[in-house]
């Protein structure tokens, strides 16, 4: 096995394609056709796990955080981030990034976090726009269903929770083959019409690649024609926060005390309690504020994220309770959820949780 091994699985399952614009996903560090020697997964890339990495005789560090987040003009060692790049090139440690892919994932960091806290029903707070896109393709009638299967197999025609999904339209297509043509139908030099359906299906946009591939291996003409396009419309399956509930009320303050238990935080900073009980709950892992009309137009009771500045609080309107519990603790599960999914595609593999707590944050 290489690094790149484990890149291709992280990137098919956590779309680079879903990061935001903003962020550095990927390798950041490192070759990646080194052969792997064990997989250490962290929050946060510093110094201390590049040394628990070389202690433990692995080669890649899969963090969560981008250590290498905005560019760099020079690796001299001033500071924290330069220090680790150094360290871990050095020892021949590589690092990969997956961040906000795994934080707009349906099964990603809030989600996770929704998941320790016992929410139900839980689904995307904010869906993702450009993350959907059309394949058009035009099939003769009598292998419509060849190239429709192929396609389905391919991942194409899922919408939320249904796959399949396609439109058909009949009509009929021309074409003149050329000289050196081998036509599926008609005659070298003489204009063909041929009985054919229009097939239209949604896909996630990293299946493109693979969806053409298998349009061209099971569509019967030499040049299939076929369209793609980019669709406006927001994929529930993608985006941003958990919005979840409990079968049952809580107290506010029960509430969050269960916070405090859940996400080992010691105290969380909150808006007004207004005594409401809190039954449906919104969540953003990390750095949230931006989520909070989010949350109040989905009816959460409760918004849990990080880093809410002073008046980021009077948004509340006493029509929720805010809830800051910290950037790092609210994603705290994310590495565990990342070493989960890694063994279970690499069950005889070393790969091991960091044991080295990278919250800067501290309480007194």
């Amino acid at each position: 096995m290489t690094v790149r091994d484990v890149i291709t699985f992280l990137d098919s399952l956590y779309p680079r394609a879903y990061a935001e614009d903003f962020d550095n996903t990927g390798l950041l560090i490192g070759d990646p056709d080194a052969p792997l020697t064990g997989i250490v997964v962290a929050h946060d890339a510093l110094e201390a796990v590049v040394d628990e990495a070389v202690a433990a005789g692995s080669n890649l560090i899969v963090a969560f955080h981008p250590i290498i987040f905005s560019g760099l003009k020079s690796v001299t060692g001033r500071n924290y981030v330069e220090r680790t790049v150094m360290k871990a090139l050095r020892h021949g440690v590589a690092v990969y990034s997956p961040h906000t892919a795994v934080d707009n994932h349906p099964q990603g960091v809030s989600d996770a976090t929704a998941r320790a806290l016992g929410l139900k029903n839980r689904r995307v707070l904010i869906p993702k726009a450009g993350t959907l896109r059309l394949l058009v393709t035009y099939v003769p009638h009598t292998h419509a269903e060849k190239v429709r299967q192929a396609l389905f197999a391919a991942g194409a025609g899922k919408i939320g929770r249904y796959d399949r999904c396609s439109f058909n339209v009949e009509g009929y297509g021309t074409f003149r083959p050329l000289e050196g043509a081998d036509p599926f139908a008609g005659r070298v030099g003489e204009t063909h019409r041929e009985a054919e359906t229009r097939i239209s299906m949604v896909f996630a946009p990293h299946l493109q690649s693979v969806l053409i591939q298998a349009l061209y291996a099971a569509h019967p003409y030499e040049e299939p024609a076929w369209e793609i396009h980019e669709l406006a419309n927001p994929n529930k399956e993608i985006g941003i926060g958990t919005l979840g509930e409990w079968d049952e009320p809580m107290d506010q303050k029960a509430f969050l005390d269960k916070l405090k238990e859940v996400l080992q935080v010691p105290v969380v900073r909150h808006s007004a309690l207004t005594g409401k009980p809190v039954r449906r709950v919104a969540l953003v892992g990390g750095s949230g504020a931006f989520a909070i009309e989010a949350a109040k137009a989905a009816g959460a009771d409760a918004f849990v994220s990080g880093d809410f500045k002073y008046h980021d609080f009077f948004k509340a309107e006493r029509k929720i309770l805010l809830a800051d519990a910290g950037h790092y603790e609210t994603e705290r599960f994310t590495a565990g959820l990342l070493v989960a999914q890694l063994s279970k595609k690499f069950p005889n593999f070393a790969i091991t949780e960091s044991r080295t707590v990278t919250n800067p944050v501290h309480y007194y």
